[in-house]
């Protein structure tokens, strides 16, 4: 009898008490598919879950040391894949809730795991009787007869511990490791500033007045937002909705410009300023990148992408920037002249100016505006739509599931195949709250894996901060926010159609620079008319989208497209300058950043102004020498998506080749996948003509 038993057995009180809670990492769930039971999980159950975790991660890894037969593929690198797998259920719920729904005391507990979490990559990724034993297998590998995706697998698992350290001294060893244990938590530190920061602002109007301009959509949310806060009146913030529809349609040029400056200093002048943190992350990553050999930390993270290597980074950004730089200066121009022309009296629009007179611009163009077509965009509608395409070229369905789910705004649905079989779990969390990051992402709670003969199916998760509904108006989402959504569920697809065995080369799991592919295709469809009309109906009178608004969204597509390209490889640029830095970061970080894009401003600079300290995606997120991969992928789907173009949206074949791309993961090398789906390399210029920069 086992000593917990023992106690339980000897009081009533104890028994009471050992039986109301088990901790829900601990045990299998009973749930269908053995989904995460967020209905038992409690914050004190993630510290002795990760220690256990971490307890056991470390005995399997000895288990494969102590072996006393010769290493093998199936005894070390296959046993190595599948270890760990409690260190991944409890870390994939907790990341993942640390993003969606971040509280003060799950950030508490972020920092003491963190230690912990480096501790136990050191321990494998710097064990070295372990890599001896996967080195061993590396050098036969030419004679064991491996699958491709095992061959695939043993060499980036080489790769992987030459890359983490294995082959240094123990001297330089344990230099890594401290590098990387504070990294890890100046990483932590950034996100948690930046949330702190965001959320710290607020802006309260109680005079109607200062609404002018607004749509009643946004004087709505912003209602609700302050009922919510308990304060009279309507509350911005700097949620996504919330700040993008201020920024974009007040008449109040001095509020629009109070928002702006909030939200671009973020992090920065203030209690939670992330400027110093920056100066580590970035001289630690130069250091890591030293250590092991590289030039600068964008070679050291490219060389696993199919770009290869940081100067292929800059001659690509290269090839985008030049022609499009005059492109977007004209674009630029040209709004200022139509500024003027309706009452503003400046010699150049300002940055807090920019969306306002876009949007004007764009409606006179085009006539049209957001206010006119989210009543065709209810949010129930648009899953639904998603979900249709899903099937209408994939063949698979979905239905609600009644599982637990982690926020009462959460939806979980059922995912099968066309012949019935169970594909995945999707769960779906659209409105924004105080401890939810902004932006929108897919992510999973559960990776593909196949492990002695039983298969895992995948539970993928996609989150975004939607207008949520109010007592008079459902959810009604912009063609813009649409798109975002089509972008997010591409990533889901890729998760969800995943095919293979081993988890690290299923789903998402591909060259950092690969990634976004499947995002950026299914953003396409949110411009064509064949699309549109099986779903965009009036939330009100049901009537459809109208022919002349389909034509006016197609026509609009490109509006400014220079400009915004341009905008997005500036954030490519500061990404590439922070990390091919060889020494310390000299002088103000926000001195730096303005030099690092200075030739690609097309707007006048703020001086107080920053994106670096909350640039979430280069300092805590995974994009770091990585931003560079949104253009790339958009380059693969631009020529990608021609391909759908010529055979038709909905055609059977493309969408099977192309299913066969998603369900590959990482288990072929990513060019290779792109050429055996489209049938050639891609070339920059399939971005640039589909953009209208170049003929």
């Amino acid at each position: 009898m086992n000593h917990r038993i023992i106690t339980c057995i000897l009081s009533a009180t104890l028994l009471t008490a050992c039986n109301m809670h088990q901790n829900p990492f601990l045990t299998e769930s009973p749930l269908p598919y053995g989904a995460p039971q967020f209905d038992k999980i409690q914050n004190s159950d993630y510290l002795p879950a990760f220690e256990e975790a971490f307890r056991q991660g470390k005995q399997e890894i000895d288990a494969i040391v102590a072996n006393h037969d010769a290493p093998t593929f199936q005894n070390t690198i296959e046993a190595l894949e599948f270890s760990g797998s409690l260190v991944n259920k409890v870390g994939a719920i907790f990341y993942n809730l640390l993003e969606a729904d971040a509280t003060p005391e799950l950030q508490e507990i972020a920092e003491k795991v963190s230690p912990m979490a480096t501790e136990y990559s050191m321990y494998v990724s710097l064990n070295e009787p372990l890599f001896e034993r996967i080195k061993t297998v590396y050098n036969q590998r030419e004679s064991l007869k491996l699958d491709p995706d095992q061959k695939k697998l043993l060499e980036d698992t080489y790769k992987s511990f030459e890359r983490s350290g294995a082959n240094l001294s123990p001297e330089d060893k344990k230099k890594y490791s401290e590098i990387n244990e504070k990294l890890s938590l100046l990483t932590l530190q950034f996100q948690k500033n930046q949330l702190s920061s965001t959320n710290n602002f607020q802006m309260v109007l109680t005079d109607e007045k200062d609404l002018a301009g607004l749509p009643g959509y946004i004087r709505d949310m912003a209602a609700q937002a302050a009922k919510d806060k308990g304060v009279e009146g309507w509350l911005f913030d700097l949620s996504a909705p919330s700040y993008g529809g201020f920024i974009k349609f007040s008449d109040r040029r001095d509020l629009r410009e109070k928002m702006y400056r909030a939200y671009n200093r973020r992090a920065f002048g203030d209690e939670w300023d992330n400027t110093e943190t920056i100066r580590q992350i970035v001289d630690l990553r130069y250091q890591e990148a030293a250590l092991l050999g590289y030039k600068d930390y964008a070679d050291y993270k490219t060389e696993l992408r199919m770009v290869k290597n940081g100067d292929a980074v800059w001659n690509f950004i290269e090839k985008l920037r030049a022609p499009a730089l005059p492109k977007a200066k004209e674009e630029v121009a040209e709004l200022n002249k139509f500024a003027r022309s309706i009452g503003f009296d400046g010699d150049h629009i300002r940055p807090w100016d920019f969306s306002y007179y876009a949007e004007k611009q764009r409606v006179a163009k085009y006539n049209l505006t957001d206010e006119e077509l989210k009543p065709y965009f209810r949010l129930e509608d648009c899953i639904d739509a998603i979900f249709s395409l899903a099937g209408r070229l994939y063949g698979i369905t979905f239905k609600p599931a009644d599982v637990p789910v982690y926020h009462p705004d959460v939806k979980v649905y059922e995912v099968r195949d066309a012949d019935g079989s169970f594909l995945a779990l999707f769960y779906a969390d659209f409105f924004p709250r105080a401890t939810k990051r902004s932006g929108a992402w897919m992510t999973s709670f559960r990776d593909l894996k196949v492990q002695d003969g039983v298969e895992e199916r995948p539970f993928i998760s996609l989150v975004t901060n939607f207008t949520k509904p109010t007592a008079d108006t459902p959810s009604l989402i912009t063609h813009d926010e649409f798109t975002t959504m089509l972008h997010e569920f591409g990533h889901s697809l890729h998760g969800m159609l995943a095919k293979g065995r081993y988890p690290s080369m299923t789903g998402t799991s591909v060259d950092h620079d690969f990634v976004e592919l499947p995002s950026q295709i299914m953003e396409n469809w949110a411009y064509e008319k064949e699309y549109l009309t099986t779903f965009a109906k009036h939330y009100q009178t049901g009537e459809p989208l109208p022919d002349e608004l389909i034509a006016k969204i197609k026509a609009s597509k490109n509006y400014l497209s220079a400009y915004y390209h341009m905008r997005q490889l500036q954030f490519g640029i500061l990404d590439m300058n922070y990390h091919t830095q060889t020494k310390p970061i000299e002088g103000e970080i926000i001195k730096f950043e303005k030099n690092a894009l200075l030739s690609t401003d097309v707007l006048p600079s703020v001086p107080e102004c920053i994106i670096s300290t909350s640039f979430s995606h280069i300092f805590s997120g995974g994009y770091a020498a990585g931003y560079y991969s949104y253009k790339w992928a958009e380059v693969l789907a631009a020529d990608g998506y021609s391909l759908f173009e010529e055979k038709g949206i909905f055609d059977k074949e493309t969408a099977g080749k192309f299913r066969h791309l998603l369900e590959q993961g990482g288990s072929v090398e990513a060019a290779q996948l792109y050429r055996d789906f489209r049938g050639h390399d891609p070339e920059p210029e399939a971005l640039l003509r589909q953009l209208d920069i170049i003929e």
